[in-house]
């Protein structure tokens, strides 16, 4: 019954308004396809809506249709994804495209169980594609979702997936969300909601559409959900400090490539040495030894749970010889924008080049 009684109170059509009004201009909202939502929705996934604004209309102009990516190399498309980070997701993205061409010959499947099989697409994603999409009756439920919906009724499963199953139980039964008529527009207004006025650490109630019917607001206590276990552990950051070294001839770079087992795999990295780390489990760099250089100048990085101090050094191809370096080295133009080089080695050449 309560379910029923916040739906009466909650003006929908208040917060789709205030969405279109807002949102309507970003690049995968003004003309929605299919490919385009699939495109957009992994590009958002752990990345800023402003950055994959900066990104995402310059990507479909590489890779326009399915087809265009499923045929693509993983070297053009890791440089097309060049500046959204987590490149797992673009691999998890040219999987789907691949998937879809050979063996739905190039269609999306209309039911979320379907699509859940194929590599790559989870429930949310599967959930994305049919509401966003398709316009067709679903939720998409990311952390913006299950937090905004949360907190409208006061839910008591803990944040995760008992809360993410509570929710889709709500709306497969009809108790939320019935009589909306675009579940495009109510998914895209829900997740703008969760991304400006309702936060994780920060409720703005007072600029809310839907404050006047959100149980956490008449209690005031929207901090209070969703609910967090107890027994959920807060993520370890780790100090890394890396040595990269610039070795340049004849306008080519000296770089190797990074292998499946590495951060950013198939982009190529100067080479690197690790001088100290907090995390007693990283392997993904030789450590330096007892070399000493002169630092020309440092710059700080982050990657999933590392925050990473990096020292640059610059030598001659002679003086790099007699540095002991396990990988597989060759040299790459400085001038090609195919040279998929690191976010990492573009920040060094920077300011060398400056």
């Amino acid at each position: 019954m309560v379910y029923v009684k916040v739906m009466k109170t909650l003006k929908l059509l208040e917060l789709i308004s205030w969405s279109e009004k807002n949102f309507s201009h970003l690049p995968w909202r003004k003309e929605r396809t299919l490919f385009g939502t699939l495109v957009s929705e992994i590009m958002l996934q752990q990345t800023t809506v402003g950055t994959v604004r900066n990104h995402f209309e310059r990507f479909l102009g590489r890779f326009p249709d399915l087809k265009a990516l499923a045929e693509s190399t993983e070297e053009e498309l890791l440089v097309a994804w060049k500046g959204l980070g987590y490149y797992r997701r673009a691999r998890n993205l040219k999987r789907i495209a691949e998937t879809l061409a050979k063996d739905y010959e190039g269609d999306f499947p209309g039911k979320e169980e379907v699509l859940m099989k194929i590599p790559g697409i989870g429930p949310y994603t599967a959930g994305a594609l049919i509401a966003i999409g398709m316009n067709k009756r679903a939720l998409a439920v990311d952390a913006n979702l299950e937090r905004v919906i949360a907190r409208l009724f006061q839910l008591k499963n803990p944040k995760g997936v008992k809360l993410q199953k509570e929710i889709q139980v709500l709306f497969k039964e009809k108790k939320i969300f019935s009589e909306i008529k675009s579940y495009r527009k109510l998914n895209e207004a829900l997740m703008d909601l969760g991304r400006t006025f309702c936060q994780a650490r920060k409720a703005s109630c007072e600029l809310c559409p839907l404050r006047m019917g959100c149980l956490s607001f008449q209690h005031g206590n929207p901090l209070n959900f969703p609910v967090v276990s107890k027994g959920e552990k807060k993520e370890v950051s780790h100090e890394l400090h890396l040595l990269r070294i610039i070795v340049v001839k004849d306008n080519k770079l000296l770089v190797y490539k990074k292998d499946s087992s590495e951060w950013l795999s198939g982009q190529y990295e100067t080479p690197t040495f690790m001088i100290s780390t907090t995390d007693k489990k990283m392997n993904q760099y030789p450590k330096l030894g007892d070399l000493n250089f002169k630092v020309v100048w440092s710059f700080k990085t982050g990657i999933t749970k590392y925050k990473i101090q990096n020292d640059v050094v610059v030598l001659k191809e002679k003086d790099f010889k007699k540095i002991s370096f396990s990988k597989n080295l060759e040299w790459r133009s400085l001038d090609s924008e195919e040279s998929n080089f690191s976010t990492a080695t573009l920040k060094a050449l920077k300011q060398i080049n400056t």
